[in-house]
């Protein structure tokens, strides 16, 4: 597409001339691929103030990460390249000037936040260097004032003992602190705009809670712009002044953040909402969706983006493409029948769940347990190098003393912080782990030390969800291919042509199409290829699947597609699942019960709607504290306390209760002794000696 063929685009939400920090305006980006160009951004304008927040939200490719990376001039050449617009910082148009002007902004002026703070830290350099070297660059600071800088920087990030920690190495930092340092990083020539693009995801919900918050007053306090990318609506809603709903690589809506919420007037942000579970609303039985996946942007369809998911959709809808237009004072949509929605809303045009009522209860069979797991212990020792010139080792208890039962046809959550042992339990439980004791009891045969047939069998029986369905699935195997495997490996099948026969009904019962079968997985979007990874799941017709992490790495209308999914086949096959996960809305919909771990050991154990609606432990209270609600408007009236520190170092717990070092209610006996797990109220269990 030719710089002069493409028509201005609409402005931002209005204010006078001066008032806006930055302004992006029809700004267009394109890609050149060998398979042709991708327009991953057309005509998309929006503005910010300084001191506010604002939001870009949409799913996977529609433009966003790549619209702060054309603020930066950080896009990729030759490949990626800015065919027009103009983004003013300032009132100075980024895109003209010299490549030596603008490193003189980037950095000092704009700063840039990325999603995982591993892969943006250089590991071969010290942590107080990569916080100096910008004060070396844009301030001129001495050696000696940009260290005092750097120690108040990460004083200021909430790092503590800052004078030690200069000198560590970013391997030496937990998630959540390497995010604190690239924070102060970001803050360290005190800019006045920071782009923080997916800062949270890797993090978990309580460390979530504390960088959010800490971002948010830093830019109130020190009136910083901040310009927040992500997917996740809760955050919008508790964070966020203003919204920018992106789609496909164009704008679908613009507003402030608590009408948008309140009143959306595109279908494409009232699909986005009604998807979300949502921990203040009674559990429905079934997840809302939006069918469908977004369009290719090799080749996008000529009418509105959406048209092809929009329940609503008109004739018009496919044969024009919407403009972004003002619908309401300070309200901007790209719908055709955006003025309806204002006057009727998201009901008038049938985009409202369906309303199929509450959940109800499974009659599980108790006095039969499928799995019962006594005392679960899985130890490993670690190296920590050469010590007075002996190898010291330590071990890690990384599920320490864990008993429990699944019943058949049974949901059980497990939840928890990163390093809790969530993941372990489930690899023990497959057997990929060894136990260092404790004993794995399945369908009343004793699997914790099977070996031979008898371990073979055990794994055909039970199965797993990876979290990341790209890396589980051999990409030099077709789809077919991958999911034929275990049949054939397990004779599941008679031949070749009865396991071909049995791959086509696999993938129609995942929702996949039967041609499917001869892609390979760089071939299919995220949700099919976890669909892949369910679908050769079920080849083996286990009883018992391990689903770790499934919808974590999937868009929130995708997720929801999953999740129904996996509802559907356990109701279909009577299969039993162990639902590992950190997001508690998504565990509340989908399990019947709820496992809460921290640090190795089980908090807390109780039936779903007893633990979310009355949770007895503080951490598991701390956990639903920390979960943002997609609603800006109870946001703002909730009370919450962010959980202080991270979770201790496994290699050195904590005495006593493990949790003792975060607990707001913790005095001297928590110190001291182990609280064991005890049932406090019928079916509830908890472990903490305050209850």
């Amino acid at each position: 597409m030719d710089q002069t063929t493409i028509a201005p685009g609409p402005a931002a939400p209005g204010a006078s001339a001066g008032e806006w920090l930055l302004e992006v305006e029809n700004l267009h980006v394109h890609f050149v691929t060998t398979r042709g160009v991708v327009r991953a951004v057309e005509g998309v304008s929006w503005k910010v103030r300084s001191g506010e927040t604002v939001a870009l939200v949409g799913e996977s490719g529609c433009g966003k990460s790549v619209s702060s990376l054309a603020i930066m001039r950080l896009l990729a050449r030759p490949a990626g390249r800015v065919v027009a617009g103009r983004i003013l910082f300032q009132g100075r148009n980024l895109l003209d000037l010299p490549e030596e002007a603008m490193r003189s902004i980037r950095g000092r002026d704009i700063a840039m936040i990325f999603q995982e703070p591993m892969t943006s830290l250089n590991p071969v350099l010290t942590v107080g260097f990569q916080i100096m070297e910008p004060l070396f660059i844009h301030l001129a600071m001495t050696e000696q004032a940009a260290r005092a800088r750097a120690v108040e920087l990460l004083k200021l990030v909430g790092i503590p003992d800052p004078e030690r920690r200069l000198d560590q190495y970013p391997h030496q930092f937990s998630g959540g602190m390497r995010q604190r340092v690239m924070i102060a990083i970001a803050l360290s020539c005190n800019p006045k705009l920071v782009i923080a693009d997916e800062p949270t995801t890797a993090l978990d919900v309580t460390i979530q809670a504390q960088i959010l918050k800490l971002m948010k007053d830093l830019s109130r306090e020190l009136g910083i712009a901040l310009v927040l990318i992500t997917h996740n609506l809760g955050i919008v809603a508790r964070y966020a002044d203003r919204v920018n709903v992106m789609y496909a690589a164009r704008l679908a809506e613009q507003g402030a953040a608590g009408e948008v919420f309140a009143r959306p007037l595109h279908p494409y942000t009232a699909g986005l909402l009604r998807s979300v579970p949502r921990l203040d609303r009674p559990r429905g039985s079934r997840l809302e969706t939006i069918e469908g996946l977004p369009p290719n942007l090799l080749d996008p369809p000529p009418g509105c983006r959406f048209a092809p998911r929009c329940p609503a959709r008109e004739d018009a809808c496919v044969a024009a493409l919407p403009e972004i237009a003002q619908v309401a004072p300070h309200r901007y949509s790209a719908c055709l029948r955006a003025a309806e929605m204002a006057r009727v809303g998201a009901a008038g045009l049938g985009l409202q769940p369906a309303g199929e009522g509450r959940a109800r209860a499974k009659d599980l069979e108790r006095a039969r347990p499928l799995m019962r797991v006594h005392e679960l212990c899985t130890y490993f020792e670690v190296g920590a190098g050469l010590h007075m010139f002996r190898n010291t080792r330590y071990e890690v208890r990384a599920v320490d003393g864990l008993s429990f039962e699944v019943y058949r046809g049974e949901t059980l959550g497990l939840v928890g912080e990163s390093g809790c042992g969530k993941t372990t339990v489930g690899r023990t439980l497959l057997r990929l782990e060894e136990a260092t004791s404790g004993q794995i009891i399945f369908d009343g045969a004793n699997v914790t030390r099977a070996a031979g047939r008898g371990l073979k069998d055990y794994r055909r029986r039970i199965q797993v969800i990876f979290q990341d369905p790209y890396s589980s699935l051999n990409p030099r195997m077709t789809v077919g291919d991958i999911v034929a495997e275990p049949m054939l490996v397990y004779r599941l099948a008679p031949d070749a042509r009865g396991a071909r026969a049995k791959v086509s009904e696999l993938l129609e019962q995942v929702g996949l199409f039967d041609y499917m079968a001869e892609r390979y997985p760089h071939e299919l979007s995220g949700g099919q290829r976890q669909r892949v990874g369910i679908a050769r799941a079920l080849a083996m017709q286990p009883r018992f699947i391990v689903c770790d992490e499934p919808v974590s790495a999937l868009d929130v209308s995708i997720q929801a597609q999953i999740i129904n999914l996996l509802e559907d086949l356990q109701q279909k096959y009577g299969l039993t699942f162990l639902f590992i996960a950190h997001d508690l809305a998504v565990v509340r919909h989908i399990s019947d019960r709820v496992i809460v771990m921290y640090l190795g050991k089980v908090m807390e154990i109780a039936e779903r709607d007893s633990l979310y609606a009355e949770p007895l432990h503080p951490y598991t209270r701390a956990l639903l504290d920390a979960v943002p609600i997609p609603d800006p408007a109870l946001e703002s009236r909730r009370e919450y306390r962010v959980l202080g520190g991270e979770v201790p170092s496994p290699l050195n717990p904590p005495r006593g209760c493990v949790f003792h070092t975060r607990c707001p209610m913790a005095d001297e006996a928590c110190k001291m002794k182990i609280p064991e797990l005890r049932e406090v109220r019928k079916g509830h269990y908890a472990a903490c000696i305050k209850l």
